[in-house]
């Protein structure tokens, strides 16, 4: 790519195209709500005031005008300056006139984050404090509940809410706010602030990207808490009636996996009298709820003892519920794929069998080996599913098409003599919106197991 400037338009003093190019970042400074932000967040430096003026490719301009959230590199035929991450670049079409705003990261081959089409934008505190209110305003089915307080659910979901490279979860009141591109640091005193102030939040923990240098966020470390006071080691909250603590300041991603709510709940329900397996257990998601819903016996392996001990007490903390304190919970430290061929080999069997993997694909050049991985995955599993049993298999890459991961496992099936019943799919919840193709990365599958 060929840095060429584009020039300035013309009619400077009456263009609005101009007057955007002119009108310098506005900050409102010293927002504050029931707690007050840390200084380092304050004296984050913003994006620079000189703006980008960018043209691309007949086809990603089209894309970008569609409201696509991503620019790749190779797609940019060319950009006034050199940019630093979070500046603002404007994408004019050939007949100069704006067909959409972007943030720059020139860390990533996604070289721009489009945050708004169809005309100029000024990216100002307004402008992100109306993105957390629609965020939020999208949250209703949860904030709008009497037990609203205690539960645990997604602000922000990135670039499906129009903020690039956030995540942001609220686990009763702490609210975690993890940043996976620089584009978006400059950016993040005024996403704060209006977070502050509309969540009415206790406390906000900061959580890195393993992809963002500790550079990027200028002396702010991952885990760090940003505003209140130091949340517990062990923040509580509610899911469908149970109780979870999760690591808001140490733990995977934000602390924990919301994102399969409504799954694990389905398949609580499935788990009367049953003996279950969970593989990939983490700290007890399924196993709580399929305990919960009546299972005799939950066995959980995860490759991590520390997740397997939060697996441990997730279920001591619901031993109160008739069904969980009756249950018999075992775990198990070890490799998921060493596991489940030593229980097939071992001939024992389960009623419901949970696989429910990480990501095996972050790159497109990784999506063969994760479905082959998928593939060993199914057959394994299904040497422990007794017949007429359940399984439950899920993918959470948005590289491998939900498509190609159920004709996966259906296929590895019946190339095992085993015939699969599909009695449901599970996909994202309303608070992990999807806007864009990329954007649907999880699928979940229950199969009842007939040989």
């Amino acid at each position: 790519m060929r840095e060429m400037p584009l020039g300035r338009p013309d009619g400077l003093s009456s263009d609005p195209i101009a007057q955007l190019w002119h009108v310098p970042i506005r900050h409102a400074g010293g927002v504050t709500g029931p707690i007050r932000l840390d200084d380092r967040i304050a004296r984050l430096p913003g994006p620079g005031g000189r703006r980008l003026a960018v043209r691309l490719t007949p086809d990603a301009l089209r894309v970008a005008r569609s409201g696509h959230p991503w620019v790749f590199d190779r797609s940019i035929r060319s950009v006034s300056t050199e940019g630093a991450a979070g500046d603002v670049a404007i994408v004019f079409d050939d007949r100069r006139n704006v067909a959409a705003v972007a943030l720059w990261d020139p860390t990533s081959p996604i070289r721009l984050k489009i945050v708004h089409a169809g005309g100029p934008a000024v990216i100002d505190d307004a402008f992100w404090a109306t993105r957390v209110s629609d965020a939020l305003r999208r949250r209703d089915p949860f904030s709008s509940r009497p037990d609203a307080s205690r539960l645990g659910y997604r602000l922000v979901n990135g670039e499906n809410d129009g903020v690039p490279g956030l995540v942001v979860d609220r686990y009763a009141g702490v609210v975690v706010a993890k940043v996976y591109t620089p584009a978006i640091v400059p950016h993040l005193r005024p996403i704060l602030e209006a977070l502050v102030v509309q969540t009415e939040c206790d406390a906000v923990v900061y959580r890195a990207g393993r992809n963002l240098a500790a550079a990027a966020a200028h002396g702010i470390a991952d885990g760090d808490v940003v505003a209140g006071e130091p949340p517990p080691a062990s923040v509580l909250f509610d899911e469908h009636g149970l109780t979870f603590g999760v690591d808001v300041r140490r733990g995977q991603k934000t602390g924990f996996f919301l994102d399969q709510r409504r799954t694990r709940a389905s398949v609580g329900q499935l788990c009367s009298r049953a003996e279950v397996l969970d593989v990939f257990a983490a700290s007890g998601g399924f196993s709580v709820h399929a305990a919960a819903g009546g299972a005799r016996r939950v066995h959980s392996v995860d490759l991590s003892a520390p997740t397997l001990a939060s697996a441990e007490v997730n279920m001591r903390r619901n031993a109160s519920i008739h069904a969980v304190r009756r249950c018999t919970h075992t775990v198990e430290v070890g490799d998921a794929f060493a596991v489940l061929r030593r229980l097939g080999d071992d001939r024992e069997r389960f009623d419901v069998v949970v696989v429910d993997p990480p990501s095996f694909a972050t790159r497109q050049s990784q999506v063969d080996r994760a479905m082959a991985a998928y593939a060993r995955l199914t057959r394994l599993a299904l040497r422990t599913v007794r017949s007429g049993g359940l399984l439950v298999q899920a993918s959470c890459s948005s590289r491998v098409p939900a498509d190609a991961f159920y004709r996966g496992v259906t296929a590895t099936a019946d190339a095992s003599d085993v015939r699969l019943v599909e009695l449901e799919r599970f996909g994202h919840d309303v608070d992990h919106p999807v806007t864009f193709p990329e954007g649907a990365y999880l699928k979940s599958g229950v199969w009842r197991v007939e040989r």
